[in-house]
C-alpha cells in the first residue's frame, strides 16, 4: 500500500486494460458508423429496437462523461509538466 491509504496501481494491467478498451471503443465506433452511413436517423428511430437505442445512448453518454474527465486530467498533467 502507498501512503495515504491509496491502493497501489498495477501499471501493466492498467495499460493492457486501457489498450483493450481502446480496441473495443474503436470497434463500437466502426459499428455505429456503418449504421449511420447506411440509414437515416429517422429510419433508425422508426425501425430500431427502442430499448437497444436507449441503452446505446446511455452508454455513449457515460463514455463521453468518462473521457471528458480523462481529458481534463490529461490537460492538467500536461500543463503541470510545462
Amino acid at each position: 500500500m502507498q501512503s495515504g491509504g491509496r491502493k497501489q496501481v498495477d501499471v501493466a494491467r492498467l495499460t493492457a486494460d486501457v489498450a483493450a478498451a481502446g480496441v473495443e471503443i474503436l470497434s463500437a465506433h466502426c459499428a455505429a458508423d456503418r449504421v449511420r452511413l447506411q440509414y437515416s436517423p429517422e429510419e433508425i428511430v422508426t425501425f430500431g429496437e427502442r430499448s437497444t437505442l436507449k441503452k446505446a445512448i446511455a452508454s455513449s453518454r457515460a463514455l463521453y462523461k468518462f473521457f471528458t474527465l480523462l481529458e481534463v486530467q490529461l490537460k492538467r498533467a500536461e500543463d503541470s509538466s510545462r
